[in-house]
């Protein structure tokens, strides 16, 4: 065999290189919306919503809470949170379904609604209030027949907020049910520790008004964080450990007031399939799940549908031209990913959400976000057209299921409902 010459092995290098590049180029990709938008999109044409637009699709909806509340272990019950499901039709409707009156809230100004508009609310507070906001709804107490110091537990989670709930119970002369919040691993908040859980004993021995009304013990994070070496499961077993711990400590304290049916409220969307009747508590929260927008898609939450999208026009389409001053740039970018041919500017953007439906649109980043004018590039496979709507599924549902006015709820190929949303608060 005669020797390859230097130019013929320089050839096929450059072949090579040729070929492993073009192996290495995306492909093109996209497709118009499936039956699914197709009958979203037809729903709200034909109810005239032209506009940024939040939509449940209903029967998801349903399915999600049937499932929510077949996967719930014998004995454990289900509370709803009700940042994550921002609207009372909503609460009402998942309610009805999962069988429930127990609501989790975050802020006063929607204690205060749920107070006003659904009395017969069980109500646990998901993170402490300062001791004014309880104060003040104390001072103004609902107009309807819910009783504040029944069917609120206010979540202590420090020796410092207890003493200061103590002296408005003093100064109130009413009765407040107490939970206390604990630190299983989170380490966001709660009772770090022994110590501080045998100092508010004390408090709660000292002061008849301070009614010790169970625990709360939040453990997203066994879900969250990285899976190594068996890290979750490790992490699971502490939260388990150490809320069993602390529940014994109070038992064991006996304390005056504590008539045996305290909440003992674990878990959330990412843990809740995790908890046993026969572990230490007896509820857990779920919200996003109901809905589950993307951060909540994990293999504990597989048999779940997104159920929320945003649903938003497209204003203009044409051919992408990147702007001045990294037009290079651009042309380079479209002649190497043909899914960077076609723009689409959208009504809105800068949503926490994603490019759901027609498939294959994604943003620029020669361009970045607006929250005005979104961009999508795509390779018009698409087929879109203004005034055509495209999807994206929330990354969260709270905070963003408020963002779009009355949530349109879709039905077949019908809107049949609009639900009001909560004000956006924190």
């Amino acid at each position: 065999m005669l020797p390859m010459s230097r130019r013929r092995w320089l050839g096929l290098t450059a072949m090579g290189g040729v070929a492993t590049a073009l192996a290495l180029r995306p492909a093109e990709v996209g497709a118009p919306h499936d039956a699914f938008f197709s009958r979203l999109s037809k729903a709200l044409r034909h109810a005239g919503l032209h506009q940024p637009t939040l939509v449940i699709d209903r029967e998801r909806l349903h399915a999600n809470a049937r499932q929510v509340k077949a996967n719930l272990a014998p004995g454990l019950a289900l509370r709803l949170v009700n940042k994550s499901l921002p609207s009372l039709d909503l609460l009402d409707e998942v309610a009805r379904l999962t069988g429930t009156t127990r609501q989790m809230v975050f802020n006063l100004p929607y204690l205060q609604l749920l107070a006003e508009q659904r009395p017969d609310s069980d109500v646990l507070l998901g993170k402490p209030f300062p001791v004014h906001a309880a104060a003040q709804l104390l001072a103004r107490p609902p107009r309807s027949a819910f009783q504040v110091p029944r069917q609120v537990q206010w979540l202590v989670d420090s020796p410092a907020r207890l003493a200061q709930y103590r002296d408005l119970a003093r100064g109130q002369g009413v009765p407040l049910r107490i939970n206390l919040e604990i630190d299983v691993g989170l380490h966001r908040g709660g009772l770090p520790d022994e110590a501080s859980l045998q100092q508010v004993i004390a408090l709660l021995r000292e002061e008849p008004l301070l009614r010790w009304s169970g625990l709360m013990g939040y453990d997203a994070h066994t879900q969250r964080i990285p899976d190594v070496a068996g890290s979750r499961a490790a992490a699971h077993a502490h939260a388990l450990r150490v809320y069993a711990e602390r529940l014994n400590a109070l038992r064991a304290a006996a304390l005056p007031g504590a008539d045996g049916a305290q909440t003992l409220n674990t878990g959330g969307s990412p843990t809740y399939r995790l908890h046993r009747a026969d572990g230490a508590a007896n509820e857990v929260a779920v919200g996003s799940a109901l809905v589950k927008p993307s951060d909540f898609d994990s293999a504990l939450l597989a048999d779940l549908q997104p159920a929320a999208w945003i649903a938003t026009p497209v204003l203009k389409v044409q051919g992408f031209r990147a702007p001045q001053g990294v037009e290079p740039v651009g042309q380079l970018a479209q002649g190497w990913d043909r899914n960077q041919r076609v723009a689409h500017f959208i009504h809105g953007g800068a949503w926490l959400a994603q490019p759901a439906s027609p498939v294959g649109l994604q943003a620029s980043g020669l361009i970045g976000t607006s929250s005005n004018q979104q961009l999508f590039l795509g390779s018009g496979r698409q087929g879109l057209k203004p005034d055509d709507l495209v999807f994206l599924r929330p990354t969260q549902s709270e905070a963003v299921l408020q963002q779009f006015g009355d949530i349109a709820v879709v039905e077949g190929d019908r809107v049949t409902a609009m639900w009001p949303v909560f004000p956006a608060r924190a």
